[in-house]
C-alpha cells in the first residue's frame, strides 16, 4: 500500500526536526569541570609519645593488727573508718593474768638474785663450790629472761597502731576472746597518702617501644620520663602528678603484661585503694612523627586506614596507611604519607583515584603543626 504525499511528506519533516533538536542538545552541553577538592599539606613535627593503661590503686602501706597474747577484750579504742597514729592504743586486753605472772617472776628474780650475791662472797672463802654458784647465777639470768618476758606480754595486752593511716572497721568487740596466732586480723590500717598506682602494660608493646628507641625512630622523654598523669573512673583528671617507681622483672604468664608502679601524693584521700583508672607515662618524643587529620583518614571494606592525596601533576592516589594511634584531632601515621604529601579532608564524596582535581586549602582541618597537638596515647585507635 503505498503512502499518501501528504502522509509521506509530514513523517519526514518530523524526522527531520528531532535530528536538529539532538544536534542542539549535543551543542549546548557544557565541558565537564575538575572537581575541587581541599588538602592539608603533612608536616612533620615533634611530639610527646605516650602510654595510656589501665591500672588500679593500692594503699601505701597495709598493717594488719593481730593479738600477740591471749585474752579477752575489755576496750576497743579507736573509730572506726578514722585516722589514727603510730604507737596509738586501739585495744586493751584484759591484763590480770599477765600482771600475776610478772609479779610471780619479779619474786623470783628476787630470791635467785639474793642467793648468786651470797654465793659470790662464800665462794672466795670457798664455803660453796664453784659449781653452786655458777647454778646460782645460772637461775638468776633465768629468773630476769621470766621477768622479761612477762614484762612483754603485760605490754601486748596493750594494742597499739603500727603504722599511721585510716582504719577500718573492727572484727572483734568487747568481751570477744583473741589469741596469738589466729588468721583473722582484728582491724586493718592503710596508709592512702601516698599512694600506689599499678598499671600494666603488655610485654609486646614495651618491646616495641624499646626497640623505636634503640633505631632512633623514638627519643627518650629527658627528666619528665617518670611522671605519670592519672584520669579517675568517671573521666576526670587528677590534680596530681606521680612519678614511676619500678616495673616488674618478670611478665605475668597468663596476661603476657608487666606491672608497672607508680606514687601519687593523695593529701585529701580522693583516691582510694582498690580504684580503677588510666595513667599517662611518657614513652619517648618522635621528632618527626607524621600526623594525618581524622577527616581525611577513612578505612576500606577490609577496615584497613586509607587516605585520598594529590600528587604532583594534581592527580588523586589512594594510600594505604599503618595508623594505630591518635593524637587529639590527627592520626599518627607510622607508613603510607611522607612529608609535604597534600590529604585530601574535603570533597572526598566527588573523587576517585586516577582522575584530575583543582586544589585548595582546606577548611574542615588544619595541618597537626599549626597547633599544638595532644601527645599521642599508645593504645588507641586500631
Amino acid at each position: 500500500m503505498q503512502l499518501k504525499p501528504a502522509v509521506t511528506a509530514l513523517v519526514t519533516a518530523v524526522a527531520l526536526a528531532s535530528l536538529l533538536s539532538g544536534c542542539k542538545k549535543e551543542e549546548a552541553a557544557p565541558p565537564a569541570q575538575t572537581p575541587q577538592v581541599g588538602v592539608v599539606t603533612i608536616q612533620p613535627q615533634a611530639f610527646t609519645l605516650t602510654s595510656e593503661l589501665p591500672g588500679r590503686t593500692t594503699a601505701f602501706r597495709i598493717a594488719e593488727v593481730r593479738p600477740q597474747v591471749n585474752g579477752i577484750i575489755l576496750k576497743r579504742l579507736f573509730k572506726e573508718g578514722g585516722d589514727v597514729k603510730e604507737g596509738q592504743q586501739l585495744y586493751q586486753i584484759d591484763p590480770s593474768v599477765y600482771d600475776a605472772t610478772l609479779k610471780s617472776a619479779q619474786a623470783s628474780l628476787t630470791q635467785t638474785k639474793s642467793i648468786s650475791d651470797r654465793y659470790k662472797q662464800l665462794v672466795d672463802e670457798q664455803a660453796v663450790s664453784r659449781q653452786e654458784y655458777d647454778t646460782a647465777v645460772a637461775n638468776r639470768m633465768t629468773a630476769e629472761a621470766n621477768v622479761q618476758t612477762a614484762q612483754i606480754n603485760v605490754r601486748y595486752t596493750k594494742v597499739y597502731a603500727p603504722i599511721s593511716g585510716r582504719i577500718g572497721r573492727s572484727s572483734v568487740t568487747e568481751g570477744a576472746l583473741v589469741s596469738n596466732g589466729q588468721t583473722d586480723s582484728m582491724a586493718v590500717i592503710q596508709q592512702l597518702d601516698p599512694i600506689y598506682v599499678d598499671v600494666t602494660q603488655s610485654s609486646a608493646e614495651m618491646l616495641k617501644l624499646r626497640r623505636d628507641l634503640e633505631s632512633g625512630q623514638l627519643q627518650k622523654a629527658g627528666e619528665n620520663a617518670a611522671k605519670v598523669k592519672l584520669t579517675l573512673e568517671d573521666g576526670s583528671d587528677y590534680g596530681q602528678d606521680g612519678k614511676l617507681e619500678f616495673s616488674e622483672v618478670s611478665v605475668d604468664q597468663t596476661t603476657g603484661s608487666v606491672t608497672l608502679r607508680a606514687v601519687f601524693p593523695n593529701p585529701d584521700h580522693t583516691l582510694l585503694p582498690g580504684m580503677f583508672v588510666h595513667a599517662q607515662l611518657q614513652a619517648g618524643v618522635n621528632s618527626k612523627a607524621i600526623l594525618a587529620p581524622q577527616q581525611g583518614v577513612t578505612r576500606d571494606i577490609k577496615g584497613i586506614p586509607t587516605a585520598m592525596v594529590v600528587n604532583k601533576d594534581n592527580k588523586v592516589e589512594q594510600r594505604q596507611l599503618v595508623a594505630n594511634r591518635t593524637s587529639g584531632a590527627y592520626w599518627l601515621v607510622e607508613k603510607g604519607l611522607n612529608a609535604g604529601d597534600r590529604v585530601i579532608t574535603e570533597g572526598l564524596q566527588f573523587i576517585k583515584p586516577g582522575i584530575e582535581v583543582q586544589v585548595k586549602d582546606a577548611d574542615n582541618a588544619k595541618p597537626a603543626g599549626s597547633a599544638p597537638a595532644p601527645a599521642a596515647a599508645a593504645g588507641q585507635g586500631e
